[in-house]
């Protein structure tokens, strides 16, 4: 047992190591961001085309990352995988586009190959690397300076603290472009509608609620026996309580009906208006389904009364809506 434990600590220490290293790789990014930077970004955001992002190896799959991550948030782009591109793929990039070409010592050769062919196309070029004075470095329109002072790995071979530091500075560039658009949670989600995001970003109240016939609602004066059959009847744990116009009085809840017994014996004399919650919570049918998820909880309910702009219910909202729905 001791052995282990002392295998444990060692490991665990390692795994510390790295990433205090990796962290500060990090951290001295902050230090190389410079006017290439920001002409890395203005590059793209006059781009007509699509950003190509490109690079080999380990730097090829942080590039692939890169691409998908600007692609969601407004920046249409794909991946070239470099050694393809020499062979038949390079028409796949156009005058209109912008290449982005990762490679941490400047000198792949599959990427630096590209650079005659990139050049003839009159196509800009953004390079992120580790080495500004490299080959990629010096003839590309923008640098990106990803450079580490050493691997995580402790021969100062496999790329880690490298790689790191290329991921984080490809996230900074996605999202100063896409607050540079304006981008919105909205056009966020519709890149995203078959998923969670999608649903949790697009979906509104009016698209799940419970109207017509299935709207749990009793008029102000009610027994409260009406109303325990109307919640019964329709098994959204609560009613909605309306005044003679129709406006939402008042709801009265499964809770509610907990601290009744409490309070009365005898509940055959008992009107609804006199232990219903007043006002009552409520949203509107145009609200995001994420934004009822966050007053239920705040609230620490699980229904809602949907009202229009007089403030009519026009429908019910339960919390088993928004599980089954995909919302949370």
């Amino acid at each position: 047992m001791p052995a282990s434990s002392g295998l444990s600590s060692a490991l665990r220490e390692s795994a510390l190591r790295t990433l205090h290293i990796e962290q500060a790789a990090i951290n001295d990014l902050k230090e190389k961001l410079d006017e290439g930077f920001d002409r890395a970004c203005s590059l793209i955001l006059a781009c007509q085309g699509r950003v190509v992002v490109t690079g080999m190896g380990k730097s090829g799959h942080i590039a692939g990352k890169l691409a998908a991550t600007l692609a969601s948030t407004g920046t249409p782009a794909f991946f070239v995988h470099p050694g393809e591109a020499s062979h038949g793929d390079l028409g796949m990039i156009t005058k209109t586009d912008v290449v982005l070409a990762l490679s941490n010592s400047g000198e792949t050769a599959e990427v630096t190959a590209l650079l005659p062919l990139l050049k003839r196309l009159g196509v800009p070029l953004i390079s992120m690397t580790g080495r500004p004075g490299s080959t990629l470095g010096t003839h590309a329109d923008a640098h990106l300076d990803s450079g580490v002072a050493r691997e995580a790995c402790p021969l100062d071979l496999a790329p880690t603290s490298s790689t790191t530091a290329a991921l984080a500075l490809g996230d900074a560039l996605a999202v100063a472009l896409l607050e540079a658009r304006g981008f919105t949670a909205e056009d966020f989600a519709l890149s995203h509608p078959g998923g969670s995001l999608g649903k949790r970003l697009l979906l509104r109240v009016k698209d799940l609620m419970h109207s017509g016939e299935r709207l749990p609602k009793v008029p102000l004066g009610s027994p409260l026996r009406d109303a325990l059959l109307e919640i019964t009847r329709q098994g959204l744990g609560f009613t909605c309580v309306v005044d003679d116009d129709g406006r939402l009085a008042g709801v009265y809840t499964d809770g509610d009906l907990r601290r009744t017994l409490d309070e009365y014996h005898d509940l055959r004399s008992v009107s609804v208006d006199a232990v219903m919650t007043r006002p009552g919570k409520r949203i509107r049918p145009d609200v995001l389904a994420a934004e009822a998820v966050r007053l239920m909880e705040d609230s620490r309910i699980t229904a809602l009364a949907v009202v229009d702009e007089h403030e009519r219910p026009i429908g019910a909202l339960h919390m088993h809506d928004l599980l089954s729905s995909g919302v949370i």
